[in-house]
């Protein structure tokens, strides 16, 4: 998404000359999750403050946003600082783990775009190396935290690949959270799913699928359902 352009009301991102990384996945969940009238919100691993500031766009809610990196999360604060939400959000640099055990607070929203590479090649780069593995933050310790965090009512929403779905469901029962809607997610139309955004309650329920697909054919040339989605966020779509 090298070439779009990103709008947070007030606020606009160029990717190409700014701190704020815009990646599909990040603008799915930010844009799909359903936060309604949410209070309190919680972004474990914001990165640069992407899905904060999305969320902040559509809602009223306070949001803290936490992220490991602290290179990352300096990032995070100027962008929340250059936006029209700096009100809305915080952003802390600690991990899920220290946040979740230092602290009383609950929240009827925590979302994640985690760090779920476990079988591709380490970078060199530790930075790098901590956001895309989970070396740092397992699916187990993603959700056993998340679940503690999470208001009686509340809803913990993740985007993760289509093969990561029923590891990540199994582990989410165990700690009684269950899907109530999940979104599938193809690239093309002739593509296989490969991501998949879970909505994970604390009440057992029927499960309702929903599916888009990004591109119709050839790069940016995005479906009238990815466009609905997302068109509140770009300036050129």
């Amino acid at each position: 998404m090298a070439n779009s352009y990103f709008t947070f009301k007030q606020f606009v991102v160029n990717q190409e000359n700014c701190a704020m990384k815009v990646g599909t996945d990040g603008v799915l969940l930010g844009s799909w999750a359903n936060i309604g009238n949410a209070n309190y919100v919680l972004d474990v691993g914001t990165g640069t403050g992407l899905i904060a500031l999305m969320l902040a766009q559509r809602s009223n809610a306070q949001i803290t946003a936490i992220e490991i990196d602290e290179n990352a999360s300096i990032q995070a604060i100027e962008n929340v600082e250059n936006s029209a939400f700096k009100k809305q959000i915080k952003v802390l640099n600690v991990s899920l783990q220290d946040f979740s055990e230092n602290n009383n607070l609950t929240f009827d929203y925590i979302v994640s775009n985690p760090p779920y590479f476990q079988n591709s090649l380490k970078s060199e780069n530790l930075s790098r190396t901590i956001a895309r593995h989970t070396t740092e933050l397992s699916f187990d310790e993603l959700i056993s935290n998340s679940v503690k965090l999470l208001s009686n009512f509340g809803h913990f929403i993740v985007i993760i690949p289509k093969i990561e779905e029923v590891k990540c469901i199994e582990i989410a029962s165990k700690y009684g959270i269950y899907p109530c809607k999940i979104l599938n997610v193809k690239p093309t139309p002739n593509k296989e799913i490969n991501r998949i955004v879970i909505d994970f309650s604390k009440t057992e329920q029927e499960t309702i699928f929903e599916e888009i697909i990004i591109e119709i054919s050839g790069r940016h040339n995005y479906s009238k359902e990815y466009i609905q989605l997302t068109k509140e966020f770009y300036l050129k779509l």
